[in-house]
């Protein structure tokens, strides 16, 4: 998929913005300051509704706006067509509409438009919370996996019971042990999703890392968050009391991690920022591989400030990799000269001026 029309208007800095993007390669070049990073913000918004610089939407809508919209058109492999659209406003409501209709939840937008985000705060995936990494894995089997996003939103709403019977006691019985039952079915099933597309994405991630760079020794490894050699119903029943002391359930899905180790070390201890890029980059790249091969769909990539940490050789790697996709891509870049000469010459790119939040097309896609 790749969008073929995007309009945005309240976000940050930027004038209101429309434009005909390639469906391959877009660059966008501009001084720091200009609008570039909030133009991969409004992409973000329209395919999840929120912003990937700041949890706050108030700093994301421009000021003296009362909201931001974005709108965008999705052009599927198929041929069919999607329009998107997404308000926020500064108290956090959204409307969210799909073809015209109303939407609930942004798993909509996800589904339609698979984003991909690789910028200066990357590093965070190895150095970052287990959460941040639970994220990633999730994204993925959320794409491959239609089962997932109904199990896991039966293993939230369990575990807020649990959790709340934890806290004040209110729940007889009968009831929490059929709502340990619902936890229990729906965390073996999440981790049994899980477990199986980590088993497709570590060959996709080996392959691509070694395009990228040498890193002998680096493994990447799954923990469920429990016990492996103990029943989840067991670990649940043994952490009662400890569980009741804290308040919530300290064992489950919830607490799963990927790891990411050289040798006995975790990889965030020692490798270089620029080699941390170079990891987190092959991760991300894996997956819209493995999202490519299971739904014949691709993600969009968001590359947010290319030269960062990179030297230009593995800028030129990257950007094959990414070509090689066949994905629409989003890159930004201080100087056009850092961004323009890592593609082929029959690759369809465009590329956009940046300058205090105005964009203007410099060179119109060739298909």
């Amino acid at each position: 998929m790749a969008l073929t029309r995007l309009s945005v208007s309240g976000v940050r800095n930027l004038h209101p913005v429309n434009l005909t993007p390639s469906p391959r390669i877009n660059l966008l070049f501009g001084a720091n300051g200009s609008g570039k990073t909030s133009l991969l913000e409004a992409i973000h918004l329209l395919g999840l509704a929120r912003s990937f610089r700041s949890t706050r939407l108030t700093p994301v809508i421009q000021y003296e706006q009362a909201h931001c919209q974005l709108f965008g058109e999705v052009l599927f492999a198929d041929g069919l067509r999607s329009q998107l659209g997404v308000q926020r406003d500064r108290q956090g409501e959204f409307v969210i509409r799909q073809d015209g209709k109303n939407l609930r939840s942004a798993a909509a937008l996800a589904e339609c438009l698979p984003l991909q985000l690789i910028n200066p705060d990357s590093f965070r995936l190895l150095e970052g919370s287990p959460k941040v990494r639970r994220q990633f894995l999730d994204w993925g089997v959320f794409h491959v996996e239609h089962q997932f996003l109904p199990t896991w939103q039966r293993l939230q709403t369990a575990l807020r019971q649990r959790n709340s019977w934890l806290r004040h006691g209110r729940m007889d019985a009968a009831l929490q042990a059929a709502w340990d039952r619902e936890l229990i079915t729906a965390s073996e099933q999440i981790d049994r999703l899980r477990q199986a597309y980590l088993q497709q994405l570590k060959p996709a991630f080996e392959q691509v890392l070694a395009e990228l760079i040498d890193l002998s020794g680096l493994t990447l490894s799954y923990s469920r968050g429990w016990d492996k050699e103990r029943d989840l119903a067991e670990v649940l029943q043994g952490g009662l009391e400890r569980d009741r002391q804290l308040g919530y359930t300290q064992a489950g899905p919830q607490r799963a991690d990927l790891r990411l180790r050289i040798g006995s070390h975790n990889a965030a201890d020692v490798l270089s920022r620029g080699q941390q890029k170079l990891v987190v980059c092959a991760l991300r790249i894996a997956q819209g591989h493995l999202l490519q091969a299971v739904k014949r769909g691709r993600c969009v990539y968001l590359v947010d400030d290319l030269p960062s940490e990179l030297d230009e050789q593995h800028r030129r790697a990257l950007c094959r990799l990414l070509e090689a996709l066949d994905c629409q891509v989003f890159i930004t870049g201080v100087e056009a000269a850092q961004i323009e000469s890592f593609w082929r010459e029959d690759t369809p790119l465009a590329m956009f001026h940046v300058e205090h939040g105005r964009i203007t097309q410099t060179l119109a896609h060739q298909e």
